[in-house]
């Protein structure tokens, strides 16, 4: 019996182009405006990957889904952070802090507020359920504070470091804390991150995929997460280079690769606002913003102790400030369990705002 794939085309081809790509140019050493066709590569190989998690996600329903969604990008955040830090050594010790803050930033304050906005504009008012999304709120504001503000005020060894034994705490408490949301997200508390209006619990209102296209979803996933890396890795120094030369600070850098990483995944969102399910676009992005804490930093402290490579993992007092600024702002937003186009606007401001300060310091 012939199988047939519903799966596009453009799926198909991203990733065995991006591998044809990266080949040549490592074999060849091409380097100048071939960048642009690995960027352009990278781009699509990226949204490639989210594709797949989508089908896999839709097969499996939600909440489930978004958690596969989230766990996708992690891994290729995760990944593209260490194979960083490996090739770069001392000069990558804030990477991960700055791609992990970066991470957080632009989905509580830009994907979130485009959520809103867009929302706001088509239906006045959105409803979602306010038990799910203050779960995973509380939990994103433990983990963010332990890891990311908490090295400031340590004394066991001076600036914004932990110790190896105060690492080796912070990942265990982190992994805790994810995987509790998890449970609770997908086993005790299922009911407080579905929609509550009776309409499927995919963001695209479709059928399931077929078996056989979640199969080869599932291989072509592991290829595209492979690729990615790889991509980025190699336009790593060029895209340093660039910061360097429009003067910006390194932390760009992470806001770059942070935004690269999540822009698919920020895109699924905003389209499930389109369709009125702001649980869903929630559901994504809070998730996202979970894991890539959660599990980022488990995975960094354990590469760090093992080669010896000191990361820093406390934030600067600006950034202090607009991380707790940017959580008050959307705890307060999901108070009521209604959203208007104004809590889009204010948090969508905030983005700016970090965007600003992070190029202009």
């Amino acid at each position: 019996m012939k199988l047939r794939f519903s799966l596009p085309i453009w799926s198909l081809l991203s990733p065995l182009i991006a591998w044809v790509l990266y080949y040549l140019n490592k074999v060849l050493q091409i380097g100048g405006a071939y960048n642009f066709l690995l960027a352009a590569a990278l781009i699509s190989v990226v949204l490639a990957a989210v594709h797949h998690a989508e089908v896999i996600a839709h097969r499996v329903g939600e909440p489930a889904g978004t958690l596969v969604l989230a766990v996708a990008i992690t891994i290729i955040e995760v990944a593209l952070i260490v194979s960083l830090m490996l090739s770069g050594g001392a000069e990558t010790a804030a990477l991960a802090r700055d791609t992990v803050f970066a991470a957080i930033m632009i989905i509580l304050t830009g994907i979130i507020g485009l959520c809103l906005l867009v929302g706001g504009v088509k239906y006045q008012e959105q409803k979602f359920g306010r038990f799910g999304v203050s779960a995973a709120l509380v939990t994103l504001t433990a983990i963010s504070i332990l890891t990311l503000v908490l090295p400031n005020y340590t004394t066991s060894v001076p600036g914004p470091l932990y110790n190896t034994s105060q690492l080796i705490f912070v990942a265990v408490i982190s992994l805790v804390l994810y995987g509790t949301f998890v449970m609770v997200q997908t086993i005790t508390h299922r009911a407080y991150f579905l929609p509550d209006d009776g309409t499927p619990t995919n963001e695209l209102g479709i059928e399931p995929p077929a078996n056989k296209d979640a199969i080869l979803s599932t291989l072509l996933l592991l290829v595209c997460l492979v690729a990615v890396v790889l991509l980025a890795k190699m336009l790593a120094p060029a895209i340093e280079k660039g910061v360097i030369d429009l003067g910006a600070p390194e932390s760009l850098v992470g806001v770059i690769v942070a935004a690269v990483i999540l822009l698919p995944e920020g895109t699924a969102a905003v389209r499930a606002a389109r369709k009125n399910k702001l649980q869903i676009s929630l559901n994504l992005a809070l998730g996202s913003a979970l894991a890539s804490i959660g599990l980022t930093i488990p995975v960094v402290a354990m590469v760090s102790i093992f080669t010896g490579l000191n990361i820093t993992l406390g934030i600067d007092t600006k950034s202090t400030l607009l991380l707790i600024l940017s959580l008050f702002t959307v705890v307060l937003s999901f108070g009521t369990g209604r959203t208007t186009i104004m809590q889009g606007v204010v948090l969508l401001v905030l983005f700016a705002v970090y965007l600003f300060t992070t190029i202009v310091p």
